[in-house]
């Protein structure tokens, strides 16, 4: 999970482990890159408004880098422009905040069966 909101990270690995989920957690975009994890995951959560790389930015240097892993961009401002712009950098989704009861915990797993 790629947020640089440590109270949105934590609460959500909160809520994902309690579901049984291990969750890693990166502050940045830059961090998920070089992360020791990365290679054996298996779904990014990644917010979209981000200081130094935006979401979008993040999906691309992880797919440049070879891993084809699901993503799921969550935004507090999903637009028509950032659902298309997802869309072409091949999100699995994209989730409006505050995320609304178990909507990210169900697109995780959706995405972790697809794979």
């Amino acid at each position: 999970m790629v947020d640089d909101d440590e109270a949105v990270r934590e609460s959500l690995k909160f809520a994902l482990e309690l579901e049984g989920l291990q969750v890693s957690l990166c502050r940045a975009g830059e961090e998920l890159l070089v992360h020791p994890h990365l290679s054996v995951a298996k779904c990014l959560v990644i917010d979209f408004r981000m200081p130094e790389m935006d979401g979008i930015a993040v999906i691309q240097a992880v797919r440049s880098r070879g891993f084809a892993l699901p993503a799921i961009l969550i935004t507090g401002h999903a637009t028509a422009v950032l659902r298309q712009r997802a869309d072409e950098v091949g999100a699995h989704a994209l989730l409006q905040k505050p995320l609304a009861g178990t909507d990210l915990l169900d697109c995780i797993r959706q995405a972790i069966r697809l794979t």
